[in-house]
């Protein structure tokens, strides 16, 4: 093995592990999974290829992905990144940063974690953010179990009907295996029916109630009395936020909301087939306790210089993981990092022109779809970026027309209906040709 300079162990090596943990070999390490799911036939693997090689096959398979013009939503969303932004993530004091537990050796880190959280707070008005989290639904379930240790004796949870169907998903999973019972409010003309939510509340045991400020059909909910509502039984709020939205709606605070959670890829995070993702988390002051993840301070040296520091962690998120609030004791840092650039580089200003443009030209598209005769309206609500509208042809048939003419859109929702999505990234030349490949 010598000549493989790469292999970390040496056969002698590999011998003397086995002998300290009494095996005779490495197959002996897998004698607990039955047979027939051990794979015994040959690898196959291809021939070694020189650099230039590799690099050209894998321009190869690149070439076979289509790309499209997205107008398409659903929670993942095309919105413009500043070319400056993987510059500055790729500083090595950002890339090989150690870990921030040695805080004498990583304020770099530490310190734009403290203004991702400072940043993610200005946006939702809450008191507190964690460091992150792996993405939106995940933050949503972690709320989920949140809410019930904070309630401590109520297990019930109650989920909007209008929430993304992956976020609900992703919290049916999680309860199930927290012995938490889910129980679904109805929508009503696209948005959370304040009735449901009443009903539920009298059937007892809320902890609390998660519900979008932006829903699945695009809508800008209102949200006005629920958080009353729950906070007369006791139970918390939960809103799960399009955050480059709450530069120019009203944040989760100003709904009374108690923790507020999300997805961070609309904050110049590219489109990359599934990934990557940053879920956000921010709560009251009063719950801080229970908020899951890492939370970084501010404070000062025994020289009375600004310095950071993780805070407020406790022994069990870590080692006593049985007693832990969270399974999630990490963070999408790398990605925090992402967002806290782009919102430096956007600031107020720039965040309302991106929504000023989305608004624009989402209702610009709207317009448009609705003359073709191709389709019909279906709610009558405010919407910001993204829609839905009912068709009058097969969705599959208009998605092969826009995927041959180059678009990604009409997505198919769970209640037969077509959505889109129109970003600051969209010209109007590109929409025109949309409607007119639909048109044919």
């Amino acid at each position: 093995m010598a000549g493989f300079q790469y292999f970390p162990h040496t056969e002698e090596e590999i011998k003397v592990m086995l002998d300290r943990i009494g095996v005779k070999s490495l197959d002996d390490l897998y004698a607990d999974v039955p047979a027939d799911f051990l794979y015994k036939g040959e690898y196959d693997l291809p021939d070694a290829m020189s650099e230039q090689q590799v690099r050209d096959f894998f321009e190869g398979l690149a070439a076979k992905n289509p790309k499209l013009k997205v107008f398409a939503g659903a929670g993942a969303y095309d919105h413009y990144t500043p070319a400056v932004i993987p510059y500055i993530t790729q500083r090595s004091e950002f890339l090989t940063a150690y870990t921030p537990y040695q805080c004498e050796i990583s304020q770099g880190t530490l310190r734009y974690i403290f203004e991702y959280q400072s940043m993610i707070c200005t946006l939702t008005g809450m008191d507190v953010s964690n460091a992150s989290m792996y993405d939106g639904p995940t933050a949503a379930a972690e709320a989920m179990r949140m809410m019930v240790a904070q309630t401590r004796k109520k297990n019930t949870v109650l989920v909007s009907n209008t929430l993304l169907p992956n976020v609900r998903g992703v919290i049916a999973t999680y309860a199930k295996y927290a012995g938490i019972t889910i129980k679904e409010i109805a929508q009503e003309d696209g948005q959370t029916s304040k009735a449901s939510l009443d009903a539920l509340i009298a059937q007892g045991d809320v902890a609390g109630a998660i519900v979008p400020s932006v829903n699945r059909f695009g809508i800008i909910e209102n949200l006005e009395g629920m958080a009353d509502a729950l906070h007369s039984d006791k139970s918390l709020l939960t809103v799960y936020c399009d955050p480059s939205a709450l530069a120019v709606i009203k944040t989760p605070a100003e709904w009374g909301a108690d923790v507020a959670v999300g997805d961070g890829q609309p904050l110049g995070i590219p489109l990359c087939y599934g990934g990557p993702y940053v879920g956000f988390m921010a709560c009251r002051r009063d719950y801080m306790r229970k908020l899951p993840g890492r939370i970084v301070g501010q404070t000062t040296d025994k020289e009375g210089r600004r310095a950071f520091v993780l805070t407020l962690q406790a022994r069990e998120q870590h080692i006593r993981r049985e007693k832990a609030t969270s399974n999630i004791c990490s963070n999408e840092s790398l990605m925090a990092l992402w967002v806290t650039v782009y919102l430096s580089l956007m600031g107020p200003e720039g965040m309302k022109q991106v929504n000023d443009l989305c608004y624009q030209r989402s209702h610009y598209l709207y317009g448009k779809l609705l003359e073709t005769g191709k389709f019909q309206p279906v709610f009558d609500a405010p919407f910001l970026k993204e829609f839905v509208l009912k068709p009058l042809v097969s969705p599959a048939e208009l998605q092969k027309k826009l995927s041959d003419a180059g678009f990604f859109g009409a997505l198919e929702t769970e209640d037969g209906y077509v959505s889109f999505c129109v970003t600051e990234k969209r010209s109007y030349e590109e929409m025109d040709a949309l409607v007119e490949s639909i048109r044919k």
